[in-house]
């Protein structure tokens, strides 16, 4: 690794300390299994965002750098852009460049804050994280497996283009993955794919399984977790299905989108490609490729889908673990991404 490369990407500690004003309170923009997250406001005035990773770390100061530049080399209109890093001691920042709109989460699942994305916007984002996963998964020097691809891992630049944060965590943080096996399961309820859950088996199609609820999130508006519908409980992939089966998939579509008649024909395409990416089983399921094609191309004839992963069939207690997002696991699995990196 030439050295040059290094010293580029290395901030100096006391700089970023001071840029976030000593990581204070008001500062933080949100917290994840890998530490915390500051804004920074450089001395030239630049905007940055801080990750302040927890100190449990067990890599050596080189083998952090290294990797760090191998995630920094990752670059991507779709990706949150990382500027380089920090190490001073035990501790280790990442720095990152700022992003005005702050996560998709915190905006589309707003009753206020939701107006701001009409049906056009929602479509570049689907649209936008489809490409940085395609370009995760095929196009850039390394594969890498997201793990966690969520709402809340996709943030928005002023003008609300989607770019996929926490892509490059986990070859960091080397977790002790063997060839797409893991018996430690990482990531967040309601975006699991089946496989990944029962066997801890993950691929790309995992991604592709989170990447379609997702997108059903994106168009109901709805968090895809557990909720009461009459006597039974529900949660977005059954209930898309459902809708779908019973030919009523248009009452899915988020209330508070001014839809003209011209557009609802491609949202219940896009619910279509959506219901493709959460089948049940791996093989099933679309590549990013083909998701991308299918985005793209409103002539391409779309297959049917079949019955999604999870669906429920009969009246569950809403206590059930699967689809069901508890507090104590947003605040502690929930940020946790991880990834298979092989080099090209």
């Amino acid at each position: 690794m030439h050295i040059g490369v290094i010293e580029s990407l290395q901030y100096n500690f006391d700089t970023v300390k001071a840029a976030t004003n000593d990581f204070s309170e008001e500062n933080m923009l949100g917290r994840g299994g890998f530490g915390g997250v500051y804004k920074g406001v450089l001395t030239d005035g630049q905007e940055i965002a801080v990750k302040r990773l927890a100190t449990d770390s067990e890599q050596g100061d080189v083998e952090f750098k290294n990797e760090v530049v191998l995630v920094a080399k990752l670059q991507h209109r779709n990706l949150v852009r990382l500027l380089g890093f920090s190490i001073e001691g035990s501790e280790r920042l990442l720095v990152y460049e700022f992003l005005q709109n702050a996560s998709l989460d915190q905006i589309l699942f707003d009753p206020i804050k939701c107006l701001l994305l009409d049906w056009e916007k929602r479509f570049k984002i689907i649209k936008g994280v489809a490409k940085g996963l395609l370009y995760l998964h095929e196009d850039s020097r390394l594969r890498i497996i997201h793990r966690d691809m969520k709402a809340s891992n996709v943030l928005l630049d002023a003008d609300m283009n989607p770019k996929i944060a926490d892509f490059g965590m986990a070859r960091l943080f080397k977790l002790e993955e063997t060839h797409g096996d893991t018996s430690r399961i990482v990531g967040t309820h309601g975006y699991m794919a089946p496989e990944y859950v029962m066997q801890g088996q993950f691929s790309v199609k995992s991604d592709v399984f989170s990447f379609g609820v997702l997108v059903l999130e994106i168009v109901t508006g709805q968090k895809n977790r557990s909720f009461w519908n009459g006597e039974n409980t529900e949660d977005i992939l059954s209930l898309a299905w459902r809708s779908w089966r019973n030919g009523t998939v248009q009452d899915l579509i988020d209330s508070t989108l001014n839809i003209e008649s011209g557009s609802i024909h491609d949202i219940v395409r896009i619910i279509n490609i959506g219901l493709l990416c959460i089948q049940e089983h791996a093989i099933d399921r679309p590549t990013m490729a083909s998701v991308i094609l299918m985005l793209n191309s409103l002539s391409v004839t779309l297959p049917l889908p079949s019955e999604p992963a999870f669906f429920r069939r009969s009246n569950i207690h809403l206590e059930m673990p699967l689809l069901t997002e508890s507090r104590s696991s947003q605040l502690s699995i929930n940020e946790v991404s991880a990834s298979e990196f092989d080099p090209r």
